[in-house]
């Protein structure tokens, strides 16, 4: 019986897997142009499985050589000797399991002790290469990619490129690297850190040694009618009576495709809440999920704690909604994308997919020590009632203690961490209970729109710094808009007016807005 995985490559035989047919075609065409390209995408984005599933496709009208650098030794990268052994011993294994399985003799001869550099390497790959139409892929480049020796390799395959194009050489047919960081700007990386200079023979590769690849913008996310094939053949074993339409659409919802938090929640469902494929069964895995720890969230905190810049760029894009164009000339903005934290919808940078949106938050809460000084504590126990959570009574009791605890001198304070002060409340009454995500595709300066699910129940929550009693009257028209998209009849808003007088009543008060919906509203 077949089972979802979320560790190591995927097998159609062994595992449920989204239909990508279409994916591996776009990519089995650009092999048949010759290109040379790097599929650089974050991590546990379906990169291992991808390349296995496109050695199945170009069985018969290639060599496919599937190669990784994962868990080598480091010394077989430390001389152009050592990775040349390396590099020829990895092909000749590789061959086997090919379509030239039975000709011993030329795989053997892949294996050549009489290589002891680049120059004959890049002699031995003309010679083998010869008549036969050999893919070379390589998987988690990344392992090396702060090597010398990798960029040598690179230039290497870059030069015999160039001249096969002018018919001038013989190589491989097609080249494809599969890694996290764009092989372009790998030798700015070792030239920074020292560990690559423009000297003698190698000054050639000065210029980048993979200019020569194409952009590769296959979209590897999945979409909502390939996430119902993969639950359609789940269905077919299991008969759950799921609807298959609208478990894939909130799938999608909720992971905006990213491979593996697809496969992880139906992972969850599966085995860890007895196969409740309802839109509540989907909220408690995200649930779920949001508290477990695991290889992708802990790469996304460190990726933050150790570019200072990218965490400076991640706050105030979703805590602070300074909403940036998507820009390739903005180094942070490339390091966001390159590791998954933000997408692009309609030219402006969001935070990938609902689940980052609700890590990322938590996160920042634990680790913003100006809105951990100023915690207003709270308990679930407060604000549950006969079973349900009553929201109306989180947001008086968040108002009780803001009076208490603030004043004039800290407009500033509240101007830059209010929201986030209000989310430190919120997240110990539902911790455990429920979970609660920013839609950051909504958020701007002055306002963010957060949903809260407690068992059964949706809270829309918009926050919102004070522009005016005309900007706070558009306020309602937007939130009621908003509550009618997702069929809510009751929405809470809360303003931070920081005006002088500081200490002056607030209000709190419920207004109807028309067509059976009413608003609580605070005004703080």
């Amino acid at each position: 019986m077949r089972e979802f995985c979320t560790t190591g490559v995927c097998i159609p035989e062994k595992h449920y897997m989204a239909d990508t047919s279409k994916k591996i075609a776009k990519i089995k065409t650009m092999v048949d142009k010759g290109y040379y390209f790097t599929i650089n995408r974050p991590r546990q984005y379906g990169k291992t499985t991808t390349l296995f599933l496109l050695t199945q496709v170009l069985y018969i009208e290639y060599i496919p050589i599937l190669l990784s650098f994962e868990g080598l030794d480091d010394n077989s990268f430390k001389t152009s000797e050592s990775f040349c052994k390396l590099f020829m011993n990895l092909v000749q294994k590789s061959l086997p399991f090919t379509s030239i399985s039975g000709d011993i003799e030329y795989i053997n001869s892949w294996e050549d002790p009489s290589v002891k550099d680049f120059t004959g390497l890049n002699d031995h790959i003309t010679k083998m290469c010869n008549d036969r139409k050999l893919v070379l892929m390589i998987d988690e480049v990344d392992k090396i990619s702060d090597n010398s020796i990798m960029l040598q390799f690179l230039g290497v395959l870059r030069n015999k490129f160039l001249n096969r194009n002018m018919g001038r050489d013989i190589t491989f047919y097609s080249v494809i690297l599969a890694c996290v960081h764009d092989i372009k700007n790998l030798k700015w990386k070792l030239i920074n850190a020292g560990l690559y200079e423009k000297s003698g023979a190698e000054g050639s590769l000065y210029n980048s040694p993979w200019n020569i690849a194409v952009n590769f913008s296959v979209d590897m996310s999945f979409d909502s009618d390939e996430i119902a094939y993969m639950l359609k053949t789940y269905e077919d074993d299991h008969h759950t009576g799921m609807d298959i339409d609208i478990i894939s659409k909130t799938l999608f919802s909720y992971t905006s495709g990213y491979p593996f938090l697809v496969s992880r929640l139906c992972q969850i469902i599966d085995d860890e809440m007895a196969r409740e494929w309802t839109i509540q069964g989907i909220n408690k895995a995200v649930k779920a999920i949001s508290f477990e720890a695991n290889t992708l969230f802990d790469d996304l905190s460190k990726n933050l704690e150790n570019n200072p810049e990218l965490y400076r760029y991640i706050y105030d894009l979703l805590i602070l909604g300074k909403k940036q164009s998507l820009s390739s000339d903005n180094p942070v903005i490339n390091w966001a994308v390159l590791y998954g934290f933000i997408k692009n919808v309609n030219g402006i940078s969001t935070i990938s997919n609902r689940i980052f949106e609700l890590r990322i938050t938590d996160y920042f809460i634990s680790k913003d020590s100006m809105a951990a000084g100023k915690r207003i504590y709270s308990s679930a126990y407060d604000a549950i009632r006969n079973g349900r959570f009553d929201m109306e009574f989180c947001l008086r009791n968040f108002a009780r203690y803001y009076r208490e605890l603030f004043s004039e001198r800290d407009v500033k304070f509240i101007e830059e961490y209010g929201r986030l002060l209000f989310l430190v409340y919120l997240r110990p009454l539902i911790n455990g209970l429920g979970f609660y995500h920013i839609e950051s595709q909504l958020t701007d300066l002055s306002r963010m729109d957060l949903v809260v699910d407690f068992d059964v129940d949706e809270f829309v929550i918009e926050l919102k710094l004070w522009r005016g009693s005309a900007y706070h009257q558009r306020g309602y028209a937007q939130l009621k808009e908003y509550l009618t998209q997702r069929g809510q009849k009751k929405g809470y808003l809360i303003n931070f007016d920081i005006r002088r007088p500081f200490n002056r009543v607030p209000r709190e008060e419920w207004i109807d807005v028309g067509d059976g919906i009413s608003i609580f509203d605070v005004v703080l």
